[in-house]
């Protein structure tokens, strides 16, 4: 029998994938109802009615769903009635109890884990998961972290959050963080003056250790203190004012510098041993003051839990040594020259900062070379360096206002944090809506459910709290009350390019960008007032959410707009695209208006193709950066390999230029260097895909609006573009596309110019390998346009060498370098 043709061609599974649409399915399904009812009542069934019943239920779904894709639900709500309208009310009865049946089985498949295959997984590498946190070394304790993560997420998603939050979660709407650590709280920043008035301890059935007389006892308490509350977090540990805390110890004993840098030896050492589940280090991260702040000036020094008869003021000497000695360390590197992941050090850039002295170069030098601190400006932002001490004294907070997040994106200020963090798939609505009032009624809705979600969470958590599920922390600690929830958002710049067709860099993209920004920021206030809790906005880095929200977005609609060519993945956040600009001052001028409308973090990378120069450039670059923009959080981030043998390598280099052997990679995944080999594939892709700032044009290039110390704004000149034209053109090389009205406009007008020159087919293969290699040294001059696409025509100028001394796009460009 030849099968009947429908308009209907695909459908919509439970899990998002489109599929073919078999109505064979619905027959079969409808025979099944219909057969168990007949053997009841001991009767045979035909099953031609299960087919003429299965016409009707396609024709209705053809007139309901014309031009729409339905979903497997619709179409069994329609067979539903469609057998109860034509008479069948007993198979309609075993029809539905089918349904339900098939809803048990797949609860219950939810609710169990394949532990065959999750060990196989895990062991033979299969699952892109292993690889998701690139802290983590494969190796049997990350078996068992992989294995008990994954029990302990399942159970979280079946039987601590709703059906709803569950299907946003698993549908790629939003991305519930740390499922595997659902049980337990975020990241969080300890009061270091706390450990050192009381001891480590207070907590039953621990050992107990009285207050710190010593430095090398204090990094050893400081070093056990991270490690024991990192087991109760899922996320990273911090402290503050480690210089200017520390600096008593070094006065009141009189260390010499050699002491003070075995201390710092041992405190980094013992920061990157694999002390942690899984396998991994402790995520730490130290703030440092640089010069002791004004609210600490006057203050009575701590030593031994004892206020002594000196204040901090009186001990910056001290503090520079101490600055001076992590630094050295930080820079040597371990015996074979691999540079310490933890901790990740943070430097504050206040009105004080002193430039030009000793410790300030070597800061700087390490900068250029590594790229270790992350720098917090207290300069151009509007952030105020007392606010990382003062959360554990605000009581009274206005809960229609937003507040920061006392730190940044990696560390907490003292005895604050964050519970939780769900990330909004924006990608997702800007493919969806159609229009603007969708997108916002989409992403308040998800907003909504996220929210719900981190409300379930803190009842959670501090219900575990309470009953000592987390003993450190509830003695250290006590309370969540100043813990933030936490909503962050990823692939803003793919939402822009599948909702109107533009990117984030455009005008149109960044002024929508700004909107959800503010639009979300409203709806945070909203939660905070309904809910008595604080909520923050953050960037959320992302590591394997960009990733797997990429692959579940191509997945559901293989036709959306993603980065990635070989992996699919999601830009961080709303930052450009990262192949976007190899000038940092032009991705400065961008997100200078976008950075400051995160309350919970964020952060700027300046990723750079290699080490900078020199210290000094280093400098410069950061200082122009602090003080001309109110970017609160950034880092300056080279590229550069470790070979094992010989050492620190400058730039990308998978193989040692001297020996040959294989070396290590390194650049930041997201907020700390690891080896490029130990990323997730949709990072590795992310990877490939940077275009670099280029060091010289990034010095050169000036702000359109500077940034005071009083946070005033004063306008300059606008920036400078480098020069297109640098000798006299001999020769040229046209690269065009048929059919493209602007290549022939300037072919046309090169015959008639007294120069040599080439044409070009860019439909060639050959043709475009030349201009490929060519792009590579010249990526820094040829600027994409607003799709990301390469401008064309492109035309090459080259002097009697050979060497490209000039480009144009159009007729006036050639003008401007032939007249």
């Amino acid at each position: 029998m030849e099968e009947k043709q429908y308009k209907i061609s695909k459908i919509r599974k439970r899990d998002g994938r489109i599929v073919e649409f078999a109505p064979e399915k619905i027959t079969n399904a409808i025979y099944g109802a219909a057969e168990a009812v007949a053997k009841a009542e001991g009767r045979e069934v035909d099953k031609s009615l299960a087919r003429i019943l299965t016409d009707k239920a396609v024709t209705i779904l053809e007139y309901k769903f014309d031009k729409e894709i339905p979903t497997v639900e619709e179409v069994q709500d329609i067979v539903e009635k469609v057998l109860i309208k034509s008479g069948h009310a007993k198979t309609a009865k075993a029809y539905i109890l089918y349904r339900q049946q098939r809803a048990k089985v797949r609860e219950t498949k939810d609710m169990f884990i394949d532990i065959k295959d999750t060990i196989s997984s895990y062991l033979e590498q299969t699952d892109w998961r292993v690889k998701e946190n690139s802290n983590e070394d494969y190796s049997f304790s990350g078996l068992m972290l992989y294995t008990a993560g994954k029990v302990i997420a399942n159970y979280a998603l079946n039987e601590i959050y709703t059906p709803e939050i569950k299907e946003a979660h698993i549908k790629g709407y939003f991305h519930v963080h740390d499922l595997s650590h659902g049980f337990i709280g975020y990241c969080a920043g300890w009061s270091l003056k706390k450990l050192l008035e009381r001891g480590f301890g207070g907590v039953p059935n621990k050992v107990d250790a009285r207050p710190a007389k010593h430095m090398d006892v204090v990094v050893h308490q400081m070093v056990n203190y991270i490690g024991c509350l990192q087991m109760e977090f899922a996320g990273a540990q911090a402290f503050s004012s480690v210089d200017t805390l520390l600096a008593p110890f070094v006065k009141k004993d009189n260390m010499t510098f050699k002491q003070v840098k075995q201390c710092m030896q041992e405190l980094v050492y013992s920061l990157n041993i694999p002390s942690r589940w899984g396998s991994q280090y402790p995520f730490s991260n130290l703030t440092f003051d640089w010069t002791v702040p004004e609210d600490m000036k006057n203050e009575s020094a701590v030593v031994g839990g004892i206020k002594q008869d000196f204040t901090y003021g009186d001990c910056q000497n001290e503090a520079d040594m101490i600055n001076r000695a992590f630094l050295e360390v930080m820079m040597e590197g371990d015996a074979n020259g691999r540079i310490f992941t933890f901790p990740i050090p943070t430097y504050n850039l206040t009105k004080d900062f002193d430039w030009d002295s000793a410790n300030a170069d070597l800061l700087f030098n390490a900068t250029a070379k590594y790229g270790y601190p992350y720098f917090q400006n207290y300069i151009g932002s509007d952030l105020d360096p007392k606010s990382i001490r003062a959360m554990c004294c605000r009581l009274n907070l206005n809960l229609m206002e937003l507040i920061r997040r006392p730190g940044h994106i990696f560390a907490a200020g003292d005895n604050t944090g964050s519970l939780g963090v769900v990330t909004i798939n924006m990608n997702r609505f800007g493919y969806e809506a159609k229009t603007k009032e969708e997108f916002f009624s989409k992403l308040a809705y998800y907003m909504e459910l996220a929210k719900q979600s981190l409300e379930i969470k803190r009842v959670i958590v501090e219900k575990n709290l309470k009953n000592g599920l987390m003993p450190y922390t509830k003695t250290y600690l006590g309370t969540f009350s100043n813990h933030f929830s936490t909503l962050g958002l990823c692939g803003m710049n793919e939402c822009c390019l599948n909702f109107m067709g533009k990117n984030i860099a455009t005008k149109e993209g960044k002024e929508f960008t700004i909107d959800v920004l503010n639009f979300m920021r409203e709806q945070l206030k909203k939660f905070q007032e309904e809910t008595g809790n604080l909520y923050n906005l953050e960037a959320t880095p992302a590591e394997s959410t960009a990733y797997r929200f990429a692959k579940i977005d191509k997945k559901t609609y293989p036709d959306i707009i993603t980065a990635g060519k070989d992996e699919p993945y999601l830009t961080n956040s709303t930052h450009l695209p990262v192949d976007y600009t190899d000038d940092v001052v032009e991705a400065l001028e961008h997100q200078k208006d976008i950075q400051p409308l995160y309350t919970g973090g964020t952060i700027l990378h300046t990723f750079l193709g290699e080490a900078m120069s020199d210290g000094e450039a280093c400098k410069q670059l950061v200082r122009k950066i602090a003080e001309n923009t109110k970017l609160p959080y950034f880092s300056i981030t080279p590229t550069f390999s470790i070979c094992k043998e010989h050492g620190y390598i400058k730039g990308e280099h998978f193989n040692c230029p001297d020996c040959g052997k294989e070396t290590e990679v390194y650049s930041r995944i997201v907020g700390y260097f690891r080896p490029i080999r130990n990323w997730n594939k949709g990072k590795k892709e992310e990877f490939k895909d940077r275009l670099e700032y280029m060091e010289e044009k990034s010095l050169k290039s000036q702000f359109r609006v500077k940034v005071t110390t009083t946070g005033e704004t004063i306008t300059e000149a606008e920036e400078q573009q480098l020069s297109s034209i640098q000798g006299i053109p001999q020769k040229y090389k046209i690269f065009t596309l048929p059919n493209c009205d602007k290549c022939k406009t300037a072919k046309e007008y090169l015959n008639n110019v007294k120069i040599a020159g080439e044409i070009l087919d860019l439909a060639s293969k050959d043709d475009l390998k030349i201009f490929r290699e060519y792009y590579k040294e010249l990526k820094n001059v040829i600027k994409r346009n607003e799709d990301g696409s390469l401008p064309v025509p492109t035309v090459l100028f080259f002097d009697e060498k050979d060497n490209v001394i000039g480009t144009a796009h159009n007729v006036d460009d050639i003008k401007k370098v032939i007249q």
